[in-house]
């Protein structure tokens, strides 16, 4: 647990406090009556009444839509459903610059439903909100269709036996052991769209405005750093009290069911109710999941002979000092790098957490984990300029600093993927091969290894895919010489003309279907309990 709780204190905690302080201390001294002064007026309340209202908004729509298709993938037995799986899980990887802007080619001026219907919705809310269900839609599918397909299916069926209605037994039997998840989904879906940053800078424009962007805004292009920090400790807080009530409700779930392998619980969908409601969710999943990604990818031919794919590898736009193309290669690298370093310290931070002998501080440990997801991507990339740009730690003109913002993001991943696996371990086994002289780490090769090798994989898969796409920390970081592709993304969206907008929906392609195959793979290594996601 050393080394997990060293990285996190050396390049989380020590880059956040270093924004806190840069903006809250003068002549040494702490201002606090500053927070008293930004929290009163009247445009920064209603940011966080925003931010706070969008989110609940976004949490409830992303459930009414998701929830019958965590009851499909669970129960439901049909051709393609693995690809089917990786498709809707495709969005949550994607960069939000590539989800807004893919949304803005749809929904926006000029876009696919203006052009058919005349139809526009970017100045309105309800193009955050669907882009947020978009992005968040694979957390509730995931999370609780994941658990759903665990639960035994003869306790409701017992239930209707005894005369209960469908309705009535799902109700009393099957809701009450999914709630726990449910709440889990709904309070993730929550924390990521209350920390919500390229889609409401995209699509929101100078009327919308979350925390985030705020943070940005006061940070980038007001330079306000005293309120920045503000907003970062109020953000701060309720992400800790979010992920505080994740943590309590993961335990409860994890304690209180018994579960049985998902193979035996999906059957082939019989009668019309179950094949109308998988039409329903196919016909959902094709309008808000695939059409906007299918407008990225026709934006991305509208050349000729691919001429925005041939454009990319073309250093002459002046908007990059390489070619767009060479982003791939980079993020590629970083990737890599992020994946081993996220796999390291998840791994090690899991195997802690698995042991059952953890003290209360370990276990508290858990929730601290996900303290990344939450806090300002914005301020951490920020904070590793300030706090990491004098010896014996100058990394301002490392490479490995991208790496290191991205693994952030993508450990909490590992640790959430490897935890139940490592649970599931029996005890006696290690036990028994201590006890046959075996030393820990031959402990750990021969017993543990061989039970855990393919939610490694998984995890190390998703800490890749994660780490291809993340945006708000490596945005402050990338060297121009060396950009990653959603910030290659961002700075082609950022220019005018159409050659910058159309390889800009190249790159987001390419990235897409990196994603898209990686995903694909870890379908065919997932296992019934490889973790939550």
């Amino acid at each position: 647990m050393a080394l997990p709780v060293a990285f996190f204190a050396l390049f989380f905690a020590w880059p956040v406090a270093a924004i806190v302080a840069r903006g809250l201390k003068v002549d040494g001294a702490w201002q606090f009556g500053r927070i008293t002064d930004v929290l009163t007026q009247p445009d920064i309340r209603h940011v966080l009444w925003f931010t706070t209202w969008q989110a609940l908004a976004s949490t409830a729509l992303t459930l009414l839509l998701a929830l019958p298709a965590a009851h499909v993938f669970a129960r439901l037995d049909f051709p393609g459903k693995q690809l089917l799986r990786a498709v809707v899980t495709v969005p949550f990887v994607l960069p939000t610059v590539v989800v807004g802007t893919a949304f803005l080619a749809l929904v926006g001026r000029g876009g696919l439903l203006d052009e058919v219907w005349g139809v526009r919705l970017d100045t309105t809310v309800w193009a955050i909100l669907l882009a947020h269900v978009f992005f968040n839609y694979a957390v509730v599918v995931r999370t609780v269709g994941g658990l759903w397909a665990q639960l035994d299916p003869r306790q409701e069926e017992a239930a209707r036996m005894l005369g209960a209605s469908p309705f009535h037994a799902w109700r009393k039997v099957t809701l009450p052991a999914l709630a726990p998840a449910v709440a889990a989904a709904a309070l993730m879906v929550f924390l990521f769209t209350f920390t919500s940053f390229g889609v409401v800078q995209i699509l929101g424009g100078p009327t919308f405005s979350t925390l985030e962007v705020e943070i940005y805004r006061q940070t980038s292009e007001v330079f306000d750093l005293s309120t920045a920090a503000v907003l970062t400790l109020v953000q701060f807080v309720a992400v800790g009290a979010i992920l505080a009530v994740h943590a309590w409700t993961v335990r409860r779930r994890e304690t209180a069911l018994r579960l049985v392998a998902p193979k035996t619980t999906a059957r082939r969908p019989r009668g019309a109710g179950q094949w109308s409601l998988l039409a329903g969710v196919l016909a959902t999943i094709a309008l808000l999941l695939v059409l906007p990604l299918a407008v990225l990818v026709r934006r991305s031919l509208d050349a000729s002979g691919f001429g925005y794919y041939r454009a990319l590898t073309n250093a002459d736009g002046g908007t990059f000092l390489v070619a767009p193309i060479h982003a791939v290669w980079t993020s590629l690298q970083y990737a890599v790098a992020a994946t081993a370093i996220a796999v390291v310290i998840g791994g090690l931070a899991a195997a802690a957490l698995a042991r059952r002998d953890a003290g209360r501080l370990v276990r508290g440990f858990d929730a601290l984990l996900m303290l990344p997801l939450g806090v300002s991507a914005v301020t951490v990339g920020f904070g590793f300029l300030i706090a990491l740009d004098k010896p014996p730690l100058d990394l301002r003109q490392s490479w490995i600093l991208v790496p290191l913002a991205q693994a952030l993001v993508g450990a909490p991943f590992v640790v959430r993927t490897m935890l139940p696996v490592l649970r599931a371990v029996d005890g006696r086994l290690r036990e028994a091969a201590a006890v046959l002289g075996a030393s820990p780490w031959r402990v750990w090769r021969e017993v543990d290894l061989p039970l855990v090798r393919r939610a490694l994989l998984v995890a190390a898969g998703f800490a890749f895919a994660v780490s291809l796409g993340e945006f708000g920390a490596t945005v402050f970081i990338a060297r121009p010489d060396n950009p990653t592709l959603p910030v290659a993304v961002a700075r082609l969206l950022s220019r005018p003309g159409d050659l910058n907008y159309g390889q800009a929906m190249a790159l987001s392609t390419i990235l897409m279907v990196v994603c898209a195959a990686a995903l694909l793979i870890l379908e065919r290594l997932r296992t019934d309990r490889t973790g939550e996601f």
